[in-house]
């Protein structure tokens, strides 16, 4: 096993079971490796809520680790000449950049589709 990866429990909130035959499953996420682009499943969206009402693009769905992550967000931003962030598989991106986010991501090569109007 990867000296990076997680196991995390399936049983989420199981306390206590009468079964003494009871196992409990583990799930291993690698946090270290990343989908290929083809294999993503990106969504971008606009969003203004809980914003002041500035409209921003969100992606998400990214499933891979963090620095990737985040190498993706800065491609985005410096692209668009924008600000915004990286985090928990998710990329914001300050204003309304949706279409071309869209035609930016699909020229990379990654799976995306436009949510919402």
């Amino acid at each position: 096993m990867d000296k990076r990866s997680k196991k995390i429990n399936s049983f989420d909130g199981i306390v206590f079971s009468t079964n003494p035959n009871q196992t409990i499953e583990l799930i291993e996420i690698f946090e270290n490796s990343s989908l290929l682009p083809k294999q993503q499943n990106l969504k971008i969206q606009l969003d203004r809520k809980q914003r002041g009402g500035k409209t921003i693009t969100l992606i998400t769905g990214f499933i891979g680790s963090q620095n990737d992550l985040e190498t993706l967000g800065k491609k985005l931003k410096n692209k668009f000449g924008v600000g915004g962030s990286a985090k928990d598989g998710e990329i914001i991106i300050q204003g309304d950049f949706k279409e071309k986010a869209f035609l930016f991501l699909t020229d990379d090569g990654y799976k995306v589709k436009k949510v919402g109007g």
